[in-house]
């Protein structure tokens, strides 16, 4: 697999899919799966059952699902492409 170039932090822009044009901060990184989690983008629901144990609880929640890493790209290339 190739080395990930973004990192936890860094500002990117989606280039293809769904959100093609917006922009986000990643939260989180998955290098062996080749992916990113970005802040506000990719959202899906998932529906979770009631836990009193744990203190979750039920309902449908939106939370963030990973983009493959060739799907964004650092905005500061964005910016310079657009130059």
């Amino acid at each position: 697999m190739a080395k990930q170039n973004l990192k936890k932090d860094d500002e990117v822009v989606v280039i293809t899919g769904s959100e093609k044009g917006k922009r986000g901060k990643i939260l989180k990184t998955l290098p062996t799966k080749g992916c990113v989690v970005v802040e506000g983008l990719n959202l899906v629901k998932r529906h979770t059952k009631a836990n009193e144990q744990a203190g979750v609880e039920g309902g449908i929640i939106e939370k963030e699902a990973p983009i493959h890493a060739s799907n964004v790209m650092l905005a500061s290339k964005f910016d310079a492409k657009k130059k």
